[in-house]
């Protein structure tokens, strides 16, 4: 099932999400609706309150970033990278700080620089109720921090320079108002 995706002004975004009661959820038919929803609006990350649920769950899957590119430019971190993370708590963000411009299913046409560590260590669940302790790096560490802002309220926007802000102040404006156009399914206010 393909979920509409919120967009940037819905107060879910804004909620730093719930645990995830394993007892009251079928996880693995969410998670693969999560991923079905991803992958119709082409993104690598996709987090519950993104789908409306005020819940602390996000799946990411970061191969398609390599399909197309050269030998050498393949990003390792990204190999098999196809994950859900339940009730995740990151323990620790090290390594040299490092821009990449991001956007996000919620506030489209919009794109920024975020500078985010390069390696992330993160204590989660599986959606088979696994527990694990991982280090990512590289762009599986920067997406996972992106889909863990989203469970914390946080997106990525907030970590834009002033200036920036300024700058697509307006267009925030309407994509709240519902006046934007996606070729994927999104809940617009009208």
């Amino acid at each position: 099932m393909i979920y509409p995706i919120i967009p940037y002004g819905d107060p879910v975004l804004r909620k730093v999400a719930k645990p995830v009661d394993f007892s009251s959820l079928d996880l693995v038919k969410l998670s693969e609706d999560m991923f079905e929803t991803m992958y119709a609006a082409s993104g690598v990350g996709l987090a519950a309150p993104q789908i409306g649920m005020d819940i602390r769950l996000f799946v990411v899957d970061g191969r398609p970033m390599n399909e197309g590119e050269e030998e050498e430019d393949i990003d390792p971190s990204l190999i098999d990278f196809k994950k859900v993370f339940v009730n995740a708590t990151i323990l620790d963000e090290t390594g040299e700080e490092w821009g990449f411009e991001e956007g996000c299913l919620s506030i489209p046409g919009i794109r920024g620089e975020v500078f985010r560590p390069e390696y992330v260590k993160i204590h989660y669940w599986t959606e088979k109720g696994e527990e694990r302790t991982d280090v990512f790096e590289g762009f599986a560490a920067r997406i996972i921090q992106h889909e863990y802002d989203h469970i914390e309220g946080i997106l990525f926007t907030d970590h834009l320079n002033v200036v920036k802000k300024r700058m697509i102040k307006n267009k925030l404006s309407d994509i709240t108002r519902g006046k934007v156009s996606v070729d994927y399914k999104m809940k617009l206010s009208r």
